[in-house]
């Protein structure tokens, strides 16, 4: 079959318009390659039909009562020492939704706002975990982008973070609530707190432009791409950086991953190898984490997670932003890469960065944890309330 027909024989397979006679005869005449694409492309065309929340690891609550929870919550921070455990395990078993209409409840029932009550109540991590809870998921991207530009300096790593791994359409609404917010464009403060070319790339990737249509798979163009970047870079002194820009900002991720994969072809080293060897600074350091989110954005998430809890103490700006931003998304996808990368559960590693005790005895099972978080002493700590929320976001043990 010519090129032409492999895209008859693709939509023939996912319509099912093949008798299975034909259908052996397609694999036995494609390259193994292009049938992997067929079985990718049928694999992909499965999880369009699953709802968003298929790998979420919070989700709705069935038994809903906005009031009722509003309720629980204004007695459970008027409770002498707060009751961290009941604020807790509201707002972290309520879908992002379901919590704005308890923050609304609240506020009908109260005449306060529950942020604002809840930010008098708690400290520390704590507070930063049910604080990002209460925002919608653009907010929360929005205010960790304000936040990352204000004042001396620049936290760049949470820049790159957040515009490298947000879809075109999580993109355009961080933009818009980031207006709303802060009465000023997102790319006008990217412009006046980042530089070079740095700046050329945060500001092409937040307009969210990326081209978005899988539907072809065109050969000639991959090829063309994975040509351009190794003759923008490792085949020539010095890095022609808006060439890659260019092509890295606007093609969509699928086309991107065979790009990757035919540069290789070309290239005596893989396209993170190539960023080290030709790029530094903050520059390599966007490059690598957009190659990495193109290439498996669920495996980037667990190796920033890994990172955040391995060795002496815990990055947990790092962990908190991405269990708060991850859990109704793709949370259970990110606990597999987590397991099949590290030997060991997300929930563990939660569990160890927490307890020395887990280091040395194992996971704790949940009634074990339960007895803990119901003891006097534990109540009062307000790691533990901390780690018992981390954990409800994972979704519990795999």
């Amino acid at each position: 079959l010519a090129v032409d027909g492999q895209s008859v024989a693709i939509a023939l397979l996912c319509s099912g318009d093949m008798n299975l006679e034909f259908q052996l005869y397609v694999r036995h005449s494609f390259k193994m390659s292009t049938v992997h694409e067929i079985l990718s492309k049928l694999s992909l065309e499965g999880d369009h039909s699953l709802p968003p929340s298929a790998y979420a690891t919070v989700k709705a609550y069935s038994n809903f009562d906005a009031d009722r929870d509003a309720a629980a919550l204004e007695t459970a921070i008027k409770t002498k020492g707060v009751d961290e455990v009941t604020i807790i395990n509201i707002l972290t078993n309520r879908s992002n939704e379901q919590r704005q209409d308890i923050a609304f409840a609240y506020q009908r029932r109260t005449k306060k706002e529950l942020s604002a009550a809840l930010k008098s109540a708690l400290s520390g991590h704590l507070e930063a975990v049910i604080l990002g809870l209460l925002k919608t998921p653009a907010q929360y991207d929005a205010s960790e982008l304000k936040a990352a530009m204000k004042g001396l300096g620049t936290d760049e790593d949470t820049l790159i973070e957040i515009i490298c791994s947000r879809t075109n359409q999580e993109l355009c609404e961080i933009n818009r609530v980031y207006r709303e917010m802060y009465k000023t464009e997102l790319e006008k403060d990217i412009i006046s707190d980042t530089s070079g070319d740095f700046r050329k790339l945060m500001v092409a990737l937040a307009k969210g432009k990326r081209c978005e249509d899988t539907s072809v798979i065109d050969y000639e163009l991959i090829d063309q791409d994975a040509r351009d970047l190794y003759d923008a870079g490792v085949k020539r002194k010095g890095t022609d950086v808006p060439k890659w820009i260019n092509i890295m900002t606007e093609r969509s991720v699928p086309h991107l991953q065979k790009v990757f994969d035919r540069y290789k072809s070309y290239s005596p080293y893989d396209m993170l190898e190539s960023i080290k060897k030709e790029v530094k600074g903050d520059l390599e350091n966007a490059f690598l984490n957009l190659v990495q989110c193109i290439q498996n954005k669920q495996l980037y998430f667990a190796d920033r997670l890994y990172d955040s809890m391995k060795g002496k103490g815990t990055r947990d700006k790092v962990l908190i932003r991405i269990m708060v931003s991850r859990c109704e998304v793709d949370m259970l996808k990110i606990k597999s890469e987590f397991k099949r990368k590290y030997g060991k559960s997300l929930y563990y590693f939660i569990q160890a960065s927490f307890s020395s005790w887990v280091l040395y005895h194992g996971p704790l099972q949940q009634s074990s944890l339960d007895s803990w978080y119901h003891s006097n002493s534990w109540e009062q700590d307000t790691k533990g309330d901390y780690q018992r929320a981390l954990l409800n976001l994972c979704g519990g043990e795999d």
